[in-house]
């Protein structure tokens, strides 16, 4: 499981401005939003770099 839908909430961003920056469909960064994919731990990385947040900051860890 993952936080990238809090993050994104916390910092008003929209999943479609997200897509973008990473070079992937809205369908697979709303996979990742919604906790249907989990996005590798590359691409997490990249997402944290993008919303510039630490990538520990993207984790579930309950």
């Amino acid at each position: 499981m993952n936080r990238i839908k809090e993050v994104l909430e916390e910092k008003g961003i929209k999943q479609v401005w997200l897509a973008e920056k990473l070079g992937k469909s809205f369908n697979t960064v709303n996979g990742y939003v919604q906790n249907r994919a989990q996005p590798s731990l590359e691409v997490l990385y990249e997402i944290a770099k993008i919303l510039n947040v630490d990538p520990k900051e993207l984790l579930d860890t309950k």
